[in-house]
């Protein structure tokens, strides 16, 4: 009998969806690494710079420029991949969700276990006095957004050279470990350490869903080269 994912998400009582960029494309948001993807598209400086630890110090006007005309995208809407995710939980199927994405889609869905490798962009806190502030307080302020104290508000987003959250790594890789069916969606599978998260996964059935071929695929028990969204929403009615 031909392996589907509906008889495998059938056989499965412990699934961790491992997701990154590729989940949210048919929400709008656009990707990094693909063809079109933003770290194709050309700037002065290069988005992993802008996107990094030290830039964020040394031009933080420059920064929140970038940040805020790229990396909020509050308009966008949780789309059949977030929802099927959501409903897997629902029905007692899915142990956590782990992404690499930022904008909370998976949340909005009705996710509960939500494993954040990067941080979200709708938490936010001075660095002075660690007051919370929310993505849209970010996005109308003028210019560097600071809080009533004086201090710049950072997105608790991990940029590059910073490390990511213990608590987030220990909880996603404890999780992952526990999975009898391990479905890797949306992502290059190419950002470390995130990507090797998968190596700890001694489950039954390892998917893979992504639109171009990864480094996993030949890994993979089934491998299905098409959008999240239409696969998944197909295979969880």
């Amino acid at each position: 009998m031909e392996l589907t994912l509906e008889k495998i998400i059938s056989e499965s009582e412990r699934i961790v969806f491992f997701g990154g960029a590729g989940v949210s494309t048919e929400s709008g948001i656009p990707d990094f690494r693909s063809e079109d993807g933003l770290y194709r598209q050309k700037y002065d400086v290069s988005p992993e710079v802008m996107l990094s630890a030290d830039y964020f110090r040394s031009h933080p006007e420059k920064f929140f420029a970038f940040y805020k005309d790229k990396m909020l995208p509050l308009w966008a809407k949780p789309n059949t991949a977030h929802l099927a995710v959501a409903k897997l939980e629902e029905e007692g199927k899915l142990l956590s969700v782990v992404t690499q994405n930022i904008d909370g889609l998976h949340q909005a869905a009705g996710s509960k276990r939500v494993y954040e490798l990067h941080g979200s962009i709708h938490r936010n806190h001075c660095m002075r006095c660690g007051k919370a502030y929310s993505a849209e307080d970010i996005l109308k302020a003028d210019g560097v957004p600071r809080c009533s104290c004086g201090g710049i508000i950072k997105p608790d987003v991990v940029l590059y050279g910073e490390p990511l959250d213990g608590e987030t790594v220990e909880g996603a890789i404890e999780s992952i470990a526990r999975a009898d069916t391990l479905i890797v969606a949306g992502t290059s599978l190419t950002v470390y350490p995130a990507a090797g998260f998968v190596n700890v996964f001694r489950g039954k059935y390892l998917v893979l869903i992504n639109r171009d071929r990864t480094p996993l695929d030949e890994k993979c028990d089934l491998v299905i080269h098409g959008k999240v969204g239409e696969v998944l929403g197909a295979a969880v009615r």
